[in-house]
């Protein structure tokens, strides 16, 4: 018989706080009633400010991210238009594949798993490139299966080095709301993100942030599209409608979620994901293991991907956690399935549930087989928000 809580450290869906599950705890209701706008309209106004963008536009789309992909690809983008992009993990590796059955001339730059999109291999690409015909560049901000950060201000740098054209498309799923990032300073044209991950809700709910030259591209752009129609949602959106039924508990629960970030702030939220993220690194280093991120200035904030010793398969990690205490790690995703597991650190987190996964890691650690000191992780951890903490009341001072 299971007791207690049940623990969940994975990279999304991370957990929902009471307060937003409660808020999303709500009767049916009508979708198409005069005052549903009251409801919607302020959520694409906050959804903006996580953005950090005044001039764009926010779309919500039922679906997850993978959805919003093919909506900020198909209205934008025409048949055979060529696009550049990186694959270096399972989720940029998606993001080929589905440009690719679209029907895109996709140009991949493959870079080994554990590095970051190739700043200095897309500068050349497109400074060769002296007619425009890439339409696009694709950066995966965050690849939630290595645990890697990529620069985006750095590509749109590149960008305008080369005095380029092409729209700038960023995957923002396991970034958005948890690590810095800035729609209107960094010229970005389309992002994308999902519910479930720094917006703290349950999957099904894709969200795109759209450039006024994205909009500009969609009123041309011929690829074959319906459900994800710009102009459909555009036309609706104006008053707080949508064409199809909404996803209406979802919004409830945005309300909220936004109304949080916008109470701790968003730069506070960022900073703590952060500090939270180094304690974990800490305490991975502490055990002797290393990170599949290639180096320290690509390590994300949001996920830890944790390589296992030689001859200690990570899918023990993972079992000995879920089946003996009752806790959730990701796995290992393609060819790291075995010789990794992952620890999510973003969201509704604090220290405590930090430290709570570190020494759940050490015993499963410890129980597979690896030869590790019981509490140096945590210990590692400890040290490190102790002191930060100490050092919080001083920043607040001198920021007054």
């Amino acid at each position: 018989m299971q007791t207690g809580q049940t623990h969940l450290f994975i990279p999304g869906p991370t957990n929902v706080p009471e307060a937003v599950r409660q808020a999303m705890n709500v009767p049916m209701q009508d979708m198409r009633a005069p005052d549903f706008g009251a409801l919607t309209l302020g959520l694409f106004e906050g959804m903006k400010s996580v953005l950090r963008s005044t001039t764009g536009t926010v779309m919500f789309f039922p679906g997850s991210g993978s959805g919003a992909w093919e909506a900020a690809i198909t209205n934008t983008l025409n048949p055979g238009d060529k696009v550049l992009m990186a694959r270096h993990g399972q989720f940029s590796g998606l993001w080929v594949e589905m440009a690719q059955r679209l029907g895109l001339d996709v140009e991949v730059i493959d870079v080994a798993w554990g590095a970051g999109v190739p700043v200095e291999a897309f500068s050349a690409r497109l400074g060769k490139d002296c007619h425009d015909e890439i339409k696009a560049v694709f950066v995966t901000h965050n690849e939630t299966a290595t645990g890697v950060a990529s620069d985006v201000a750095a590509i749109r740098r590149v960008l305008d080095e080369n005095f380029h054209d092409a729209l700038l498309f960023v995957d923002g799923v396991s970034s958005i709301g948890s690590l810095d990032f800035q729609m209107e300073a960094w010229e970005v044209d389309l992002v994308v993100t999902g519910s479930q991950k720094g917006l703290m809700l349950p999957a099904g709910l894709g969200i795109l942030g759209v450039s006024e030259k994205a909009l500009e591209a969609s009123k041309t752009a011929t690829m074959r599209r319906a459900y994800f129609e710009f102009s459909d949602m555009l036309k609706m959106n104006a008053d707080g409608y949508f064409p199809y039924t909404p996803p209406t508990q979802l919004f409830h629960g945005l309300r909220q979620s936004l109304d949080r970030i916008a109470t701790e702030g968003l730069d506070a939220v960022i900073a703590r994901h952060h500090r939270l993220a180094e304690g974990v690194r800490r305490g991975i280093a502490a055990w002797g293991l290393s990170l599949v991120a290639e180096d320290r200035s690509l390590y994300s904030d949001t996920v830890s991907a944790i390589r296992v010793p030689e001859g200690i398969d990570a899918r023990d990690v993972l079992r000995i956690a879920y089946e003996e205490f009752n806790t959730s790690f990701g796995s290992g995703l393609g060819p790291l399935v075995g010789k990794v597991f992952r620890i999510g650190h973003l969201g509704d987190l604090n220290e405590g549930m930090c430290l709570t996964a570190l020494s759940i890691a050490e015993m499963a650690l410890y129980r597979a087989g690896v030869p590790l000191q019981l509490g140096s992780g945590v210990g590692a951890a400890q040290a490190w928000y102790a002191n930060a903490a100490q050092a919080q009341p001083m920043l607040r001072i001198a920021a007054e």
